[in-house]
């Protein structure tokens, strides 16, 4: 199936590894081009040189965190392929604790980042978008179903979901798509940590996906090409849904 992204042109923060960089793998593999960003220099030249290099990708060193950061990403796309038609905003985990235990402080940065970064890369970006644009929001299962010990993002993810569906009420009427994207476990640097066998951190621990209906945790590829075809031209009738991408963790109907 054409997916029509061919010459389509991609913001994706946060995506020089991870979740983020197999979207924009699978992006520019239907031939779509990209603007990655990421706070680490090192980390977006190597993104840069892994997808095809300039011509193909523009990287840009920014934190979602800085008011400027959403007009400058825009302003790389136009200015690097002359146009903009989407967006998948990814800013990452907040601090681990329980909602009782994390401080003041990682509630106000978590705020900052996790949930008005987001927001206002969505908002600067939908203004820029033409008709057929489309934003995904790359937020977490616990956006459905809490997860112990991540009472941040027990908080803040719902409330994204929510932000996710106005948005696409009022963009609704210019061709303008927005989603929310609901990862559940999967495999990745940042995971490892959490999932990943001692004995071999790139494996999964064998208990993982003991309740996860396909009984597996999933590879950051599965995601990539779920986020791929949904902001493509062909997922042009797909608007305001939180999307579970988690082998049927979600319980919630």
């Amino acid at each position: 199936m054409d997916l029509g992204l061919a010459d389509r042109v991609y913001v994706l923060t946060g995506a020089t590894r991870g979740l983020g960089f197999a979207t924009a793998r699978c992006l520019v593999a239907d031939g779509a081009r990209v603007v990655v960003s990421s706070r680490h220099p090192a980390h977006v030249e190597t993104a840069i040189a892994e997808l095809g290099g300039v011509g193909k990708v523009q990287g840009v060193v920014a934190d979602l965190a800085h008011d400027e950061t959403p007009a400058r990403l825009v302003s790389a796309a136009q200015e690097a392929f002359g146009r903009l038609d989407g967006a998948l905003v990814s800013v990452g985990g907040p601090p681990r604790g329980t909602a009782l235990d994390v401080s003041d402080a990682d509630w106000r940065t978590s705020f900052e980042t996790v949930f008005l970064g987001a927001v206002r890369t969505a908002r600067v970006i939908a203004a820029a978008l033409p008709p057929g644009g489309a934003i995904a929001l790359v937020l977490s299962s616990s956006a459905r179903n809490p997860i112990q010990n991540l009472g941040i993002s027990n908080g803040f993810r719902p409330g994204l979901v929510g932000v996710a569906k106005d948005m696409a009420d009022e963009l609704g009427p210019r061709g303008v798509r927005v989603l929310s994207l609901l990862p559940g476990r999967i495999l990745t640097d940042r995971t490892r940590d959490a999932y990943g066998d001692p004995a071999d951190p790139t494996r999964p621990r064998a208990d993982v996906a003991e309740d996860v209906p396909l009984r597996r945790i999933g590879d950051p590829a599965e995601f990539g090409r779920t986020a791929a075809f949904l902001l493509s031209p062909a997922a042009s009738y797909v608007t305001g849904s939180s999307i579970a991408i988690d082998g049927g963790l979600i319980r919630a109907l």
